[in-house]
């Protein structure tokens, strides 16, 4: 898997460029990032890309947009295993079960109807850019009820806490294409999951002026918790 940036940098505020749609997909078909200037959340699957924004529905995206973090692969052939009703921890642990070893990324995908999903995007900065963790505070969430459509996104092995987004990672896109965004919680009622291993990832950082001047420094995990949000390890809950 293929990806450009690193969580930390979003953090500090150094998102002022990146990866244009174009070249992200001559990594893969499926994947996830946010929005120029975090002008929204990202979802790539079966090869193309879809903006999430607080603007309205998802669109298509252009190969000139602009990616300042993206995780990308292709696709890996799996066989799907069915799942029956799943909270956002439920699925956790199912898919870190099927993982090959906790020392892999994991490309994971859901096709599934879903009691409840909730979703968030945020609005896109303006010079100078503020933190992500500034800008997730005013996230315009959205609860969906009783909707069909595809979860998208990656585990990440804890040792790339920083890096990546340590354990699940995941956007969803409705089937009618009319929803999607980050995920932050979900009541699942069945789904195909589909989990593929990868041994190789390549990071590719920006050469822009502001994440070169930026000495990044990853200080406490709360950080992203708090941001991506998610289920928490019970070891994480304890600290």
């Amino acid at each position: 898997m293929t990806q450009f940036a690193v969580l930390d940098a979003l953090l500090a505020g150094a998102y002022e460029s990146g990866m244009p749609v174009e070249e992200a997909l001559q990594h893969g078909d499926f994947g996830i990032g946010c929005c120029d200037r975090l002008g929204g959340e990202v979802v790539i699957v079966d090869g193309t890309a879809y903006a999430c924004t607080v603007d309205g529905p998802p669109h298509r995206m252009t190969g000139a947009d602009i990616l300042p973090f993206a995780d990308v692969c292709h696709e890996p052939s799996v066989i799907p295993v069915s799942t029956g009703a799943a909270d956002l921890a439920a699925l956790t642990s199912l898919v870190e079960a099927t993982t090959v070893s906790r020392n892999l990324f994991h490309s994971v995908r859901v096709e599934g109807v879903f009691r409840t999903i909730r979703v968030r995007a945020t609005r896109r900065e303006h010079f100078p850019l503020r933190p992500l963790a500034q800008v997730a505070d005013e996230q315009v969430e959205t609860v969906l009820t009783e909707v069909e459509g595809t979860l998208v996104g990656f585990w990440a092995p804890s040792i790339y806490q920083g890096i990546a987004v340590a354990g699940l990672h995941v956007h969803f896109l409705a089937a009618d294409r009319h929803a999607g965004g980050h995920v932050l919680d979900l009541t699942l009622r069945r789904g195909a999951l589909s989990v593929g291993a990868f041994a190789r990832f390549d990071l590719v950082l920006p050469t822009d002026t502001g994440f070169l001047a930026s000495e990044l420094t990853h200080d406490d995990d709360h950080r992203i918790v708090a941001v991506e949000g998610g289920a928490q390890r019970p070891a994480d809950r304890q600290r």
